[in-house]
């Protein structure tokens, strides 16, 4: 993270809340970079700690299916057992029993390693409690990805409970600094525990991260009392929200402007930011305007141009995005480019490192995950496409997951593959024809004036307030408020005695609107 600050990116935040999910933006000089989608009702995310219940052992594939509450039972593997798998079978059962209330956790006696190349049979059996964080949300038919190895994280540093490993983030790149960190870890880690220090941890003090060790160490131990009498399927620790997640793990000198829609969610993003960065407080921002937040800050339009089948670039080249089951599939092409100034080599060459950096924001925009092949316009020179690989490498230096690029090919293929934690962004660009709302029978568009003062109408009878908001596409917004002083919503409100505020809105489709009070309840 402090990289990105170093190459001057300037980064946003914008929040959008409404009622059945929180949409966060992150910008970067502008551009959309992270689009993530939080539906409230959604329980199981990504670092959550649950107690769970065996409920079948399948030792052809040398994993179990544990019962966590999820409609389809959670899968692990035996390999994401991990080594300290009995010491947290032992805490396991420590914390259930009524007798060890006070027991120091950091001094329990660690057992024997597990046989890394062992069957599951020998370790779990059906109906046994068993202690799991989630690693992969639930992706299409398939249920939650477990682990046994647990983690928590932290700004600066990663907990890892019966995990002796102390390591320091490989994007520190300075070798004195990350032998000061580890010394300084190795001097405040507790028994039984390793520690991961995080990227944002460069330069810190040690009572910056001591006093951050000891907040995680009291999760661990406020999860250890929750275990007495505990009966599976039970939530014992949740992972912040997603908000405040991306703002624990991404917040930098480079973040200028956090803009939030929503009170509640304002003042949890401020208090995050008053105990992680005060210095920071002033960029947090509460938008209170009407019309809505993504609309008013370019965003609509970005997600509409960057979600598509095909994404143009400049100069007439474009990508072309298809996705399989197995893997997902990248077509640059240069379209009508040309340049008579140029080879064709030197054409191909430009495309493609244009198309590499759009490709890296597009895997993060859209969280691709598993196998993605890229086949750039064809390069005979191996310096050119050396030129690609190197480019494409750095532009996903910032990409948070995990994930390896192989050179190009000899027909130009590029292989890389990312972690999957998530299931993929998808978000559909096409819309509904606006005529025939996809019947194939046209309607005469003049009648939609007609149809909308005709529920105007009928609105104002029915209720009793006479302000009434009405949402529509922006090219109807525009006919309706034309003219300053004769405009049909003058008009209307004349005629109806009310008070009448039209806003546009990119998301609805030619023929679409709707009602609200001014308090934003739908009315029809």
């Amino acid at each position: 993270m402090a990289e990105e600050a170093k190459v001057d990116i300037q980064s946003e935040l914008y929040i959008d809340v409404n009622n059945s999910q929180i949409n966060i933006a992150l910008l970067h000089n502008k551009k959309l970079v992270e689009l993530t989608q939080d539906h409230l009702n959604v329980e199981f995310g990504v670092g959550d700690i649950y107690l769970g219940k065996v409920k079948k052992l399948m030792p052809g594939l040398n994993a179990a299916f544990i019962d966590i509450g999820y409609k389809k039972d959670a899968f692990l593997h035996y390999l994401d057992l991990g080594p300290g798998f009995q010491t947290l079978n032992k805490f396991l059962h420590l914390g259930l029993s009524n007798k060890n209330k006070n027991l120091n956790i950091n001094k329990i006696k660690p057992e024997a390693d597990i046989d890394k190349n062992g069957k599951i049979t020998d370790v779990l059996t059906v109906g046994q409690y068993i202690l799991v964080q989630i690693a992969k949300e639930p992706i299409s038919t398939k249920g939650p990805r477990l682990t046994c190895e647990i983690s928590i994280p932290g700004r600066y540093i990663v907990l890892l409970p019966f995990n002796r490993r102390i390591s320091v983030s490989q994007k520190i790149k300075s070798i004195e600094e990350k032998t000061r960190l580890k010394k300084l870890i190795e001097s405040i880690s507790p028994e039984n525990h390793g520690i991961i220090v995080r990227t944002v941890a460069e330069n810190k003090m040690v009572a910056e991260l001591d006093k951050e060790l000891n907040l995680l160490l009291n999760r661990w131990e406020n999860l250890y009392k929750k275990l007495e009498n505990s009966k599976p399927p039970m939530l014992l620790m949740s992972e912040v929200t997603r908000t405040t997640a991306i703002l624990r793990d991404m917040l930098n000198s480079s973040f200028n402007q956090i803009v939030v829609n929503d009170e509640t969610t304002y003042n949890e993003v401020l208090n995050f930011i008053e105990d992680i960065a005060p210095e920071k407080k002033k960029i947090v921002k509460l938008y209170t305007g009407k019309e809505p937040l993504f609309d008013h800050f370019g965003i609509t339009k970005q997600i509409k141009s960057s979600f598509g089948k095909t994404v143009p670039l400049k100069n007439g080249a474009y990508l072309i995005i298809e996705h399989t089951e197995a893997a997902h599939v990248i077509d640059v092409n240069s379209g009508n480019r040309s340049n008579s100034e140029q080879d064709q080599e030197a054409n191909a060459t430009e495309v493609n490192l244009i198309a590499a950096v759009e490709i890296a924001r597009q895997l993060r925009l859209r969280d691709m995950g598993g196998i993605i092949i890229v086949d750039f316009i064809d390069m005979h020179d191996e310096k050119n496409k050396k030129k690609v690989y190197d480019t494409m490498k750095e532009a996903m230096e910032t990409d948070r997951a995990k994930f390896q690029i192989t050179q190009l090919s000899k027909f130009c293929l590029m292989e890389i593959t990312r972690q999957r934690v998530r299931p993929e962004t998808e978000i559909s660009t096409a819309e509904t024809c606006p005529t025939c709302n996809g019947t194939g029978k046209v309607w005469a568009t003049i009648n939609i004036v007609d149809e909308i003062e005709n529920n105007l109408s009928y609105l104002i009878n029915k209720n009793s307030s006479k302000s009434i908001v009405l949402k529509t596409h922006p090219f109807v917004h525009a006919y309706l408020t034309k003219g300053f002083l004769n405009s049909i919503r003058k008009q209307w409100q004349k005629k109806y005695k009310c008070k009448l505020h039209i806003m546009p809105n990119m998301d609805y489709t030619l023929m679409e609107y709707h009602f609200f009070t001014a308090d934003e309840e739908q009315l029809y």
